[in-house]
């Protein structure tokens, strides 16, 4: 584990994960200064908004807007969340070369958040990963509520399994499993992992933990023990989930590339210019950062 040339990479999650949910609408300038300073940072892959409908997500109604305004780092890929082919067609349009395609392993959380069942919501992306592969686009998936569910409260680890396998079979490249209301528990976590693993290569996963119940970072070191080297986080811990009670936001990745930095495993990235970011979105939010190591900086 201790191997410098072990390596993680992170997906920073917070210009979109993160943001969609801010009741506040926040200044597309802001979004945009976030994603360059973000980019700044050594950062490789930075999630910069959704091309869902702006009736669900009035916080990203101003995604093809910010796009096609963020200053592109060759280095980096700006994957951005699209729900269907019309979805896919708009980031296509201000020159998206990423993107990401989501569900659930939870029935009953599918139905609440996107109003469709799992299978309805992975033939609305069908399409999209048909039109990707023609485009050479890269797909990644997510699939959320990999540990528990605000509705149905457990989720078989069987079902897991089968939505991302499935998802893995249609050509994602990725697939990113959420514990979306931070429910889950170390053991819990390897023990899902290692399920999924067994049927989708180990890389070609992502973890995405919420910070809920302290979890996450605990959670997070199991699975690279486990072999995961690729996670999901937010500067300044930010987001949360809208269906999901008390759920709070991401993980830290300023927390996370604290720790990965002390277990030496090399990220790329510049820890002190990644917490000056997230201490300026903090500002800009005007609320304290959820990253404990932004908060012992000052």
């Amino acid at each position: 584990m201790s191997d410098s040339a072990d390596r993680v990479r992170i997906v920073e999650v917070g210009p979109r994960d993160g943001l969609q949910n801010e009741k506040t609408i926040i200044p597309a300038a802001t979004k945009i200064e976030l994603i360059n300073r973000l980019s700044a940072t050594g950062l490789r892959s930075i999630e910069a908004t959704s091309f869902v409908s702006p009736k669900w997500v009035p916080q990203l109604a101003d995604a093809a807007e910010v796009f096609a305004a963020i200053d592109k780092n060759p280095r980096v890929s700006y994957p951005v969340l699209v729900p269907n082919l019309q979805g896919y067609q708009r980031a296509r349009e201000v020159g998206a070369a990423e993107v990401a395609v989501f569900t659930a392993a939870s029935e009953a959380f599918s139905r609440k958040n996107i109003n469709a069942s799992i299978d309805e919501s992975i033939e609305r992306f069908k399409p999209v990963l048909d039109q990707a592969k023609a485009d050479g686009v890269r797909v990644r998936g997510y699939v959320s509520t990999v540990l528990g569910c605000p509705y149905q409260g457990d989720v078989p680890v069987t079902d897991v399994v089968r939505v991302a396998r499935q998802m893995h079979d249609l050509g994602c490249y990725e697939i990113s499993l959420g514990d979306t209301i931070g429910i889950g528990t170390p053991l819990k976590a390897r023990a899902m992992l290692r399920a999924v693993a067994s049927e989708v290569p180990m890389q070609a996963l992502a973890v995405h933990f919420h910070d809920t119940r302290g979890q996450a970072l605990a959670n997070v070191l199991n699975c690279l023990e486990e072999g995961v080297r690729v996670v999901d986080s937010a500067v300044s811990g930010v987001g949360g989930c809208p269906y999901a009670k008390g759920a709070t936001g991401n993980v830290a990745s300023e927390d996370v590339v604290y720790m990965l930095e002390g277990m030496g495993m090399a990220t790329g990235i510049d820890l002190p210019a990644l917490i000056e970011t997230g201490l300026w979105l903090s500002a800009r939010l005007q609320r304290e950062t959820s990253s404990k190591v932004a908060r012992a900086s000052q």
